[in-house]
């Protein structure tokens, strides 16, 4: 996460005074704009959590994301109009220390309906399996961290069981924010946790016999996944999908491909591949494609959540030698 491109907290509550001048001049922005037909208007901050909004809330509820399509959510950066017009929500849903200048928007917004992910769930820490350090985690400026020091991966909605959790809770949310509609909330709730678990047992069948459980990734987002599924992930260069990894990291990686036969390095979509390429050329390995899922674009290997992680699933089965 690259939070030296992200706005600062003087600048956002500086900020937040020029969005709501401008607000009082008209009655909407960017960031949450009045649907007029009775819909909850409900702001999402990035696509993982846009898509529970829409899935559950269905035809209740007008749906805008802060991140727009093809823009790395970490490095988001929020204009004036959209930090101003969070307060014109009805409904936020967003995940704490995944985008700093969103957390600081939310809270200078004041929004009653407001929810965080992070407390729908138990959030862990996934170090490095090579010397047991979180490598790039200090990258997360402000971030939340265990007693221990290690930095709390927040990267929840690629485990699909955690991500059905956050679902439970983001339905509850929706019953109590339009009680009216909240029959058809926990229909759709009931609907989506269905459709994870049935993604979770293609996970555990798919990944459960495989040549290796080491994959090789630019971005260690998969923490979480590697986890509930017997993997072990190695982040070419923690965290941050475009930090350069150091020397020695390179030198850990090569060991680590060895020793465990690992055939792939992933890189993914909204970041340069550049440093899975030069890297899989080094060590004679292959490329390919693990999507962190933190937005959908015309390179996205599927059209929603589902789709496109079960693309993930076809490429660690491929990667990993699944029988």
């Amino acid at each position: 996460m690259n939070v030296r491109r992200l706005i600062p907290t003087t600048a956002v509550a500086g900020a937040v005074a020029l969005g709501l001048t401008a607000l009082s001049a008209c009655s909407s922005s960017d960031a949450a704009e009045g649907s007029g037909d009775g819909k909850l208007n409900v702001v999402a901050s990035f696509y993982s959590m846009q898509f529970l909004a829409e899935e559950i809330g269905g035809s209740h509820v007008s749906v805008t994301s802060l991140t727009k399509p093809g823009v790395e959510p970490h490095d988001l950066e929020l204009s004036p109009q959209q930090i101003g017009g969070l307060s014109d929500a009805d409904y936020i849903l967003f995940l704490k220390n995944v985008q700093p200048a969103v957390d600081d928007a939310v809270a200078q917004a004041g929004v009653e309906n407001t929810v965080d992910a992070a407390e729908l769930t138990t959030l862990e820490s996934h170090g490095s399996a090579v010397d047991g350090h979180d490598h790039g985690a200090d990258e997360h400026e402000g971030e939340e961290h265990e007693e221990d020091g290690a930095a709390l991966d927040p990267h929840i909605w690629l485990d699909p069981v955690k991500y059905a959790e956050v679902a439970e809770g983001v339905g509850k949310s929706l019953e109590k924010a339009d009680p009216d509609n909240a029959a058809d909330y926990r229909k759709n709730t009931e609907s989506l946790v269905a459709e994870l678990d049935k993604l979770d047992k293609a996970f555990e069948a798919g990944l459960k016999n495989t040549a290796t459980k080491t994959f090789i990734t630019t971005h260690s987002a998969f923490g979480y996944l590697a986890e509930r599924y017997g993997l072990t992930q190695e982040g070419i260069a923690g965290l941050d999908p475009e930090t350069e990894p150091s020397p020695a990291r390179i030198d850990e990686i090569h060991h680590v491909a060895e020793e465990n036969k690992a055939t792939t390095v992933f890189f993914e979509t909204l970041a340069s591949d550049k440093t899975a390429k030069t890297l899989a050329k080094d060590l004679g390995l292959s490329t390919a494609v693990l999507d962190p899922l933190e937005g959908i674009t015309d390179k996205s290997a599927g059209a929603d959540y589902i789709e496109v992680m079960e693309s993930n699933l076809a490429a660690l089965e491929k990667a990993l030698g699944a029988k």
